[in-house]
């Protein structure tokens, strides 16, 4: 399995960026991709989910209405397009795949890509 995430930089607080987690390795019909993000310092917490077929999408509080997070199937990439940044939501941003079922904590989530760094100036 393999999960590649890309598209992190540097941008301005209330500017966008739009992360990239192409998947592959393995059939994902029966997975959830999330994102998740750690700041230094700080634990890796959730950021959104949404399993690969169907369901509902999930985001965290603090990033709900600014970011959204969608699929490309042909592509079998996961797309985090993010706007209204703020310097809190500086972080490296990770893709993972879990369980269908994951209620969005990093313990379910069994792959993880390496990471994409954000950077959000003030």
């Amino acid at each position: 399995v393999q999960l590649q995430a890309s598209g992190g930089g540097l941008v301005q607080a209330g500017g966008s960026l739009r992360l990239s987690c192409a998947a592959s390795g393995r059939p994902f019909s029966s997975s959830t991709i999330g994102w998740f993000r750690q700041a230094p310092g700080k634990e890796r917490e959730f950021v959104a989910q949404m399993p690969w077929i169907g369901g509902f999408k999930k985001y965290a509080d603090s990033v709900k209405g600014r970011f959204t997070i969608s699929k490309d199937n042909a592509k079998s990439t996961v797309y985090l397009q993010m706007t209204s940044l703020q310097p809190e939501d500086t972080a490296v941003y990770y893709c993972a795949a879990g369980p269908r079922s994951t209620l969005g904590v990093v313990p379910e989530y069994n792959y993880w890509g390496q990471g994409t760094q954000v950077t959000v100036s003030s």
